[in-house]
């Protein structure tokens, strides 16, 4: 359940605070006569309590996706054991027919009928049986622009061994947040079973900017420590640098280790400051890995076989696509409105 579906993307706000508003709103406050504005601050405080209600609102929908949660589960583990093999589904659970299939059988008679000439001269090999799906999850991030751009190389055979990711979400009392756990198999490169990621969140008006409130944001994050093998920690790499000493004019050769691209450093995130003041690139980064966690949330784990098949690629691409058109709509209602203006100028007045 997406908890912030048709009030924007909460989820994703910015780390750095509220949009700004122009100043036009304001002047045009100022302009009200004096028994009107204070009508109107009659309905600002109105309007906060209405804020403060949809807060409560938001908080039981947590509850809500946290109850329903342990409904998805079992399904979850269902899916998790067809994965890696643990479980071969029945014939009757592997029961399925879509439109595509009527294509795809043609084509495969085609195709059956093209190779019965070499079955009859050659001896067919058994064809190999691979355990439960593999890459599974590696297939999804390699097809997500949003995953595959923190994706590098070098992650990809780690990346092999991810057995499943779980949401979790926080228990009733506790502060508003979920966590993302990616489950790996036991492998060469880090002897931890599962690797964490909390995203914790409010859901509460802004006392200075109460107007602003849309839904649950998150504001912070906190990830794990990777407990790497001796050497397989690509989240950094060794470098070497030649170094002259000034007076006897000797060179030599010292190593060290530097940052390195992968995304394992999804595991060590900017932290937000205490003060709220961050630079340009760090606020960005910061915004970009609470999208990214958002969207493992709402929609990777939820419909992961659907973005491996790719089906949930075109969903999203046909929603883009839309909206594109629309505003293009717009941009040509606008031009059309400026041609108007053009069209009642008088070049004699």
């Amino acid at each position: 359940m997406d908890a912030n579906k048709g009030k924007g993307d909460q989820g994703m706000q910015s780390p750095g605070g509220q949009m700004d508003r122009p100043d036009s709103y304001h002047n045009m406050e100022s302009l009200l006569p004096k028994a009107v504005k204070r009508r109107v601050h009659a309905l600002k405080r109105l309007q906060v309590q209405c804020a403060n209600i949809e807060a409560k609102f938001y908080e039981e929908v947590h509850e809500l996706e946290r109850k329903y949660a342990t409904l998805y589960q079992p399904l979850f583990d269902k899916r998790r054991d067809i994965v890696t093999g643990t479980v071969e589904p029945t014939d009757e659970e592997c029961e399925w027919h879509s439109d595509r299939e009527e294509e795809e059988e043609l084509a495969e008679e085609m195709k059956k009928k093209a190779a019965l000439e070499d079955e009859k001269k050659e001896e067919a090999t058994p064809e190999e049986d691979p355990k439960g799906i593999p890459e599974f999850w590696l297939t999804i991030f390699k097809s997500v622009d949003m995953l595959s751009d923190l994706l590098q190389e070098h992650d990809e055979p780690i990346l092999k061994h991810l057995k499943d990711i779980q949401v979790k979400f926080s228990e009733p009392g506790q502060p508003m947040s979920f966590t993302l756990e990616f489950h790996f198999e036991p492998n060469g490169f880090f002897n931890n079973a599962v690797l964490t990621k909390v995203y914790k969140m409010k859901s509460e008006p802004d006392a200075t900017d109460p107007f602003s409130f849309e839904g649950p944001e998150i504001i912070d994050c906190e990830g794990c420590q990777i407990d790497w093998h001796k050497g397989k920690d690509v989240t950094v790499k060794t470098i070497k640098k030649k170094q002259k000493h000034k007076g006897r004019g000797t060179v030599r050769t010292v190593t060290k280790q530097v940052p390195n691209d992968s995304f394992f450093n999804f595991f060590n995130p900017i932290k937000v400051s205490p003060d709220g003041e961050m630079d340009e690139d760090s606020e960005f980064t910061l915004a970009t890995d609470f999208e990214i966690g958002h969207f493992f949330r709402e929609r990777i784990v939820p419909r992961a076989v659907l973005y491996f098949t790719g089906e949930a690629l075109e969903d999203d691409e046909s929603f883009e696509e839309e909206e594109l058109e629309e505003g293009d709509e717009e941009e040509q209602d606008e031009e059309g409105d400026d041609e108007d203006d053009e069209g009642d100028y008088d070049p004699k007045a």
